[in-house]
């Protein structure tokens, strides 16, 4: 029984000051994963961090590509079996990796979705102004993403290729992770879920506008 392989694609946009939060967690996981990415979509503000983190493979944008075309760009460079976007302002559980890993070798389906420990200045509004199933837990919030998606899911890579990867999104706010996760869904793509938050989703001044 091979172990699944899988790429971790860390996204900056104006989160520089955060990024090496987001680097360290990965670096710090039980079982590491194949290979880390990371991505400045043009803001310039990560300089600093290739010469700190020799072990990511980093992609330095001088102009902005927007989210679309930057993550389809990034899934194309992903060669592993499974691919995993984090936010370069969130970051991973220790054991994040393992529990993903794992989860794959037992049930090989193609989206591996989990839930998400919000937390962060804004998690207490951000949480008020929606009506999620949620459940305080140690000063934040859990979000149970069961049956949805979120733009950290674990997804097989080769089946989101097929139906075009991060090829359009939904309406103003761009959603193209949903986009992806309902094309994959309508194309046979099979969810696992874990009953766990095994992501922290730092909701803070500069993502505060977003959904």
């Amino acid at each position: 029984n091979m172990k699944p392989t899988l790429t971790i694609v860390i996204c900056s946009y104006k989160y520089g000051h955060l990024a090496a939060h987001a680097i360290e967690s990965v670096l710090a996981q039980t079982v590491k994963p194949d290979k880390i990415l990371f991505v400045d979509d043009g803001v310039g503000d990560c300089f600093l961090l290739p010469e700190i983190y020799p072990e990511v493979e980093f992609t330095l944008r001088t102009k902005n590509k927007g989210t679309v075309d930057n993550f389809q760009d990034m899934l194309n460079e992903v060669d592993t079996d499974y691919v995993m976007f984090l936010g370069a302002d969130n970051w991973l559980r220790p054991d994040t990796v393992e529990i993903l890993i794992n989860t794959i070798k037992e049930t090989p389906n193609d989206i591996i979705m989990y839930d998400i420990y919000v937390t962060g200045e804004l998690a207490k509004q951000w949480f008020t102004s929606r009506s999620v199933p949620t459940i305080e837990h140690e000063g934040g919030y859990v979000w149970n993403r069961q049956g949805g998606h979120h733009g950290s899911m674990c997804y097989n890579v080769s089946k989101a290729k097929e139906v075009g990867g991060y090829n359009e999104g939904y309406g103003k706010v761009t959603l193209e992770d949903q986009a992806l996760f309902t094309r994959m869904r309508n194309n046979g793509s099979l969810v696992t879920h874990i009953h766990e938050p095994l992501l922290f989703y730092r909701r803070h001044r500069e993502n505060y506008n977003k959904i």
